[in-house]
């Protein structure tokens, strides 16, 4: 943005260093089939002054451990790995994304295990698997089009907000990541981080 531009005669834009005066007066223009049919109406006239920061990126990649089939939280995990790139946030969002079709991210309970266990249960008896099961895509296992049904279900990213340096996460909530093969090797994220 240019210091002092204007757009047209009805709005000027100044950039003053890092804050934003903006005039508008706002006029409505009313065209009959040509110019020469022309009605103004002048409705209001506003100045507004924003102080913006400069925007700034981080990204991390982040390999976690294997896990074994089930529900694992592991929001300190990322933290751990993210902690002085998020230090550098006062506010903004951070999104975390799997790089994998056959496990899941979801942000649910983070204190007692026992949702972890039950979401499990309730993953296993909503997606059928074994000999009974309908899946025609079974070269990788029998645990495999489940996994891609389960995965489907939860996603591949959350985005948490980020409050000074820190994941704004409510006090009961944490990231899971959900492992949904029975063999699984560690799983990668992606942690984009995003504000000022």
């Amino acid at each position: 943005m240019k210091h002092g531009r204007v757009f047209d005669r009805h709005r000027t834009y100044v950039d003053l260093s890092n804050q934003i005066l903006i005039c508008v007066q706002v006029q409505v223009h009313c065209f009959a089939r040509s110019p020469q049919h022309h009605y103004t109406a002048d409705l209001s006239a506003h100045c507004c002054i924003f102080t913006t920061r400069a925007m700034g990126w981080a990204q991390r990649e982040v390999k976690m451990p294997a896990m074994k089939r089930g529900c694992h939280l592991v929001t300190h995990l990322i933290e751990r790995e993210i902690s002085s790139d998020l230090a550098q946030f006062r506010v903004g969002l951070a999104h975390i994304f799997i790089q994998h079709t056959s496990a899941s991210l979801t942000i649910n309970e983070n204190a007692d295990p026992d949702v972890r266990l039950d979401m499990e249960t309730f993953l296993n008896q909503t997606v059928p698997e074994g000999r009974g099961a309908p899946w025609v895509h079974t070269d990788e296992g029998p645990d495999d089009m489940p996994a891609h049904c389960k995965a489907s279900m939860f996603g591949s990213s959350v985005s948490i907000p980020i409050s000074n340096g820190r994941l704004n996460l409510g006090t009961w909530q944490g990231v899971w990541l959900c492992e949904h093969r029975d063999r699984a090797s560690g799983r990668r994220l992606v942690v984009t981080l995003q504000g000022e």
